[in-house]
């Protein structure tokens, strides 16, 4: 194993991490499982066609929320991937440990769990009890990587690139769209809670101008 730096060399590594999510039918529901919890869900993170990286990754830690059970759950062997069920979304912190030849510091991100369809087709998605999948595009990117480590990635065609400012892809494409569609769903719900007090305030002064008139 050369731990030996390959200067002025950036090479990359694409992957993509996010969750997939689908309602829980009455079948479905085990002893185990919570009669509150309405999907059951999975967090992955794995190359972008599906490739292994157990070759670049030695472990994946998914920290869960705190009301689950051993919260932070560490995957030493691929699929890199967590699933539970449950019935709130929230944020999930991903921290990922490189191989010993890659003489690399562990990197963290973060994925927020999506449950539910959001945009103009959301509620038809409900109805049909559509699996919805939310996916990010990633790159991990090494400077000067190890002799051993530049080994590993070329070893399989395409697996690597040289690191460059990676252009739009449909995953990040998809999660753009995404968080578009979560802040244009809590707008309109400020919108209407504002229109409701906006129509108490007005029924306020009504009644006030009768009192004083």
């Amino acid at each position: 194993m050369s731990s030996k730096r390959l200067k002025n060399l950036q090479i990359c590594r694409p992957f993509i991490y996010g969750n997939i999510a689908l309602p829980l039918g009455e079948d479905q529901r085990g002893p185990d499982i919570s009669p509150d919890h309405t999907h059951s869900w999975t967090i992955f993170l794995r190359g972008v066609n599906g490739e292994d990286m157990s070759n670049i990754i030695k472990r994946v830690v998914f920290k869960l929320h705190d009301t689950y059970p051993n919260a932070t759950r560490s995957i030493e062997e691929p699929p890199f991937e967590v699933t539970e069920t449950g019935w709130g979304e929230f944020e999930i912190s991903i921290r990922v440990y490189f191989v010993p030849e890659a003489s690399e510091k562990n990197v963290a991100m973060y994925h927020h769990l999506k449950l539910h369809p959001y945009g103009p087709e959301a509620e038809q998605q409900k109805a049909e009890g559509a699996t919805v999948t939310s996916l990010q595009y990633d790159e991990f990117v090494f400077n000067e990587p190890t002799e051993s480590l530049f080994e590993i990635l070329t070893k399989t065609p395409g697996a690597a690139l040289p690191a460059k400012k990676s252009a739009r892809v449909p995953f990040s494409i998809q999660s753009e769209n995404e968080e578009l569609d979560r802040l244009s769903a809590a707008i309109n719900v400020v919108q209407e809670n504002i229109k409701k007090q906006m129509e108490k305030i007005q029924v306020f002064q009504n009644e006030k101008n009768q009192l004083s008139g």
